[in-house]
């Protein structure tokens, strides 16, 4: 793992708001439009975040629900604008990754193929080219023009997999998207192919639930809980002050 720069955060801060109930009033909407948050509720998804992400660096994110993972992979996309006062600062072509993201269950593989491919940078002449090969390594060939919504979820797992270890980039942003997908067997046959195709020479984001993956794949891990840094360091030492996290409040529940 080089010592350079691939992905910049700082101060990085994203708040969003949000109409809690309907005001369908006449009276309701006049005294929202004069309110100062105009009847909004205010979330602060993420606070004041500054982070390095080295190049070649594997790093996890880990969190509960609504930590402000997936936010801050959005951030990192530039799918959201960040709040006043932070910047993010991405060196070189990035994608996000997650598995059966821009599927259409109503097409075919054959389309799916091509409408994935191109979603994650390849050119129509460069899927072609591989066409055949992600067919037989996601083992469909009975199944190319048959529309998605009739396989199976281990179908569908191939076939993304498949897809995705040919995308060009030089940053994946991983939404719990890993190689362990499908049966006993195309595990076995995807793991070489997820380490020699995605992780070797890329800067890997990893955001996940699966704490073994993270312990095992990562270089650093970010700990976020409601939206702020709980802790950073090594994959061991942070699962260990995540689990604490737990720990803390279900002895809060239970003396309360």
């Amino acid at each position: 793992m080089g010592q350079d720069v691939a992905i910049s955060l700082e101060n990085v801060s994203k708040t969003f708001y949000v109409r809690e109930k309907a005001s369908d009033s006449i009276r309701n909407k006049f005294f929202n439009f004069f309110s100062r948050k105009n009847g909004l509720r205010e979330i602060k998804a993420l606070q004041g975040v500054n982070l390095n992400i080295h190049k070649g660096e594997f790093f996890g994110i880990i969190g509960k629900n609504g930590s402000g993972k997936s936010t801050l992979l959005k951030l990192i996309m530039g799918a959201y604008p960040v709040d006043q006062g932070g910047s993010v600062n991405v060196k070189g072509k990035i994608i996000r990754l997650s598995l059966g993201m821009g599927f259409d269950p109503a097409l075919s593989a054959r389309d799916n193929i091509y409408i994935n491919g191109s979603v994650l940078g390849l050119t129509f002449r460069k899927i072609g080219s591989i066409f055949d090969e992600i067919i037989d390594f996601a083992g469909v060939e009975n199944f190319v023009d048959t529309p998605l919504k009739f396989y199976s979820s281990g179908m569908r797992s191939r076939l993304s997999f498949a897809i995705a270890v040919h995308a060009e980039a030089d940053i994946f942003l991983m939404d719990e998207f890993f190689g362990g997908v499908g049966d006993l067997a195309f595990r076995e046959k995807s793991k070489e192919v997820f380490k020699r195709a995605l992780i070797d020479g890329r800067t890997i984001v990893h955001v996940s639930h699966n704490l073994p993956t993270i312990k095992n794949h990562c270089d650093r891990v970010l700990f976020l809980d409601k939206g702020e840094v709980k802790f950073l360091g090594g994959p061991e030492e942070t699962i260990v002050e995540y689990k604490k996290l737990f720990v803390k409040k279900n002895t809060e529940k239970v003396s309360s």
